[in-house]
């Protein structure tokens, strides 16, 4: 209906554009009188007119005194029979200039035609808009049901490889098997081996895994369909089932050839999970896919790579043998690696000499690939601002902070008495955290507002860690209570600018309780079973597997795991209180301190 309404505007505008158009050409640059016969007949007789144009049924008039009259005559009778008939001594017309025009036939045949044949073709041309118009709609209800994958041949595409996929080599180890196969499928069939139909990619978001599924198209050198699982559910029943079906025979017909299809948790999700049969028609979507990856007809060449960071929700039938038998996690990137991803994304970028790529790794611990490419861009963009021609390390440090943070928030107005509480609530946690043995070095420390925090002390670690003793733990909830509790020391009460550490500090003396059994008097078990609404995708309670009376005691020793941090935090600002009043004056002074300016006031970092 609205291409409908849109067509008939189109073409009514075009008629009136038409109509002013002949209106314009067939109006008289200035008006001229119309008069009859007998004023003719009588102006001639008088000796008023110098000239007379003949045109079929019309007379165009000259005066001798210069005006222009018109005069309407018959089309079948002649000028000179007009004057005889009015008796004219032809005495009188030989003075006067008589010129006869005759139109040609394509004047007339266009003078006669056009008014009949412009509606007509305006009426033509309307009712064949209208059936292209709903010639579309017709051919968009067929393709409903057809898959909208988008296909990037080796051809039309940079293509992308291993060597552009920095870190992760233990997958792309994985994946290379996958390469063999699409390229030399003779050697694996002639030893009788089956390469893996589907292959799960694991890992966190911004990880790199629609990366990696590319450079194994870009390395094939094969068709690479792409799809998101969201785009098979819709709301007609039985329309996600045969977009399955299209891109399935679409990729056979491509054959030997990659389907990607990423954020796979959006339909592969635990079938019996939904309420009321809401997720019917999900269900039957992730039924076809199954069908097809494993069904009655083979696949041959056809390998199907997904990407999820909720593999804990996936359907089990999905995980089998024979669909997505190959599951390649994708961790995050060690320091190693984020020095390789950063030399990656920084090819394009013009970075000062003195930029230590390695150092920039250092800093960004738990960083993703993603969140790298991120930082760089930001550092780009920070350069820009100042109108630079090349980025160095200053935009490099502001943007790591920005990014895991936010941005500073200079214009936030504090009084000078708050600005002193979050300079001794920075410095108690710098300063607990350099003198703990086993907690990571402070890289800075500043009571300027970032973000949402008042002011934030920066830990860096040395290197990548994955196991964390008890010990960790409680100097960790240490540094976290430091802040509140230098508060408490030095103003005699607390603010509510502790509010998140107390929270993060809680949060980790009680996953030491129930998730790593590191009570001494609970034992070695968990607490707790965590459950989560498949169809919400987000956890909504624990359930207890527990008493009421242990559920006491977990409260007990998440309690005497917070002491024992407070009391490791104490202990150290009452033996360091000259420090920490160094900390506090440079702090009030210059608001950020770097790390050479902070070991400069209080030391070195023990070693262990």
């Amino acid at each position: 209906m609205k291409n409908l309404i849109k067509n008939f505007l189109i073409f009514f505008l075009v008629f009136l554009v038409i109509a002013a158009i002949f209106s314009a050409l067939s109006k008289p640059s200035q008006a001229v009188a119309t008069v009859g016969l007998e004023t003719m007949i009588q102006q001639i007789n008088d000796g008023k007119i110098s000239e007379i144009n003949i045109n079929t049924n019309k007379l165009d008039i000259t005066l001798k005194a210069g005006q222009k009259e018109i005069v309407k005559k018959e089309s079948t009778e002649s000028f000179s029979t007009l004057l005889n008939n009015f008796k004219v001594d032809p005495a009188k017309t030989a003075t006067i200039k008589i010129n006869v025009n005759e139109n040609s036939g394509w004047d007339y045949w266009l003078t006669l035609m056009l008014p009949i044949l412009i509606p007509f073709l305006l009426i033509i041309g309307f009712m064949i808009f209208t059936m292209r118009g709903l010639q579309g709609v017709n051919n968009r209800a067929m393709s409903f049901g057809q898959s909208n994958a988008k296909e990037a041949n080796p051809e039309q595409r940079d293509k992308v490889s291993f060597k552009d996929v920095a870190g992760a080599k233990e997958a792309k180890e994985e994946l290379k098997e996958v390469v063999e196969f699409l390229k030399f499928p003779k050697k694996f069939h002639e030893l009788g081996a089956r390469i893996p139909r589907g292959v799960l990619l694991l890992g966190a978001p911004g990880t790199g895994k629609t990366l990696l599924s590319r450079s194994v198209a870009g390395e094939a050198n094969v068709p690479f369909f792409h799809i998101s699982g969201s785009e098979f559910v819709e709301m007609f029943v039985g329309v996600g089932a045969s977009r399955v079906r299209s891109l399935f025979q679409k990729a056979k017909k491509n054959s030997p050839c990659i389907v990607f299809i990423d954020e796979i948790d959006a339909v592969g999700r635990r079938r019996g999970a939904g309420l009321g049969g809401s997720h019917d028609e999900r269900e039957q979507t992730l039924n076809q896919i199954l069908v097809e990856m494993d069904g009655f007809e083979p696949t041959n060449n056809v390998i199907v790579i997904a990407a999820t960071n909720r593999p804990d929700v996936l359907d089990p039938a999905l995980l089998r043998p024979g669909r997505f038998d190959r599951q390649v996690i994708i961790d995050l990137p060690d320091i190693k690696d984020r020095e390789e991803i950063l030399q990656v994304h920084s090819r394009k970028k013009p970075l000062a000499k003195d930029v230590e790529l390695r150092k920039i790794a250092q800093r960004t611990p738990g960083f993703s690939g993603a969140d790298l490419a991120n930082l760089l861009n930001e550092a780009a963009i920070l350069a820009a601002r100042q109108n630079k021609k090349i980025i160095d390390n200053s935009e490099l440090f502001e943007a790591i902070e920005k990014v895991m943070i936010g941005p500073e928030r200079r214009s936030r107005i504090i009084t000078d008495k708050e600005k002193k509480i979050t300079a001794y609530h920075e410095a108690g946690h710098a300063l607990v955290a350099h003198f703990l043995p086993d907690t990571d070095p402070v890289h800075k420390i500043s009571i300027i507002a970032r973000g949402q925090a008042g002011g934030y002390t920066l830990k860096v670690p040395t290197e990548d860690r994955h196991m964390h003793p008890k010990s960790e733990f409680i100097q960790e909830i240490a540094v976290l209570l430091a802040g509140h509790l230098t508060e408490k020391e030095i103003f005699g009460e607390v603010t509510t600018g502790a509010t998140s550490d107390l929270r993060r500090a809680t949060a980790m003396a009680r996953s030491l309780v129930t998730d790593f059994g590191m009570s001494d008097h609970l034992g070695p078990r968990t607490y707790g079973e965590k459950e989560e609404m498949i169809f919400l995708g987000r956890e909504i309670h624990e359930q207890r597997d527990y008493s009421e009376k242990v559920a006491e005691r977990i409260d007990e020793e998440i309690t005497d795991f917070i002491k024992q941090g407070s009391a490791r935090a104490q202990t150290i600002i009452a033996e360091h209180k000259v420090e920490l009043e160094k900390i506090v004056t440079a702090l009030l002074e210059k608001e950020t301190l770097e790390k050479e300016e902070f070991e400069n006031l209080v030391g070195p970092k023990p070693k262990v």
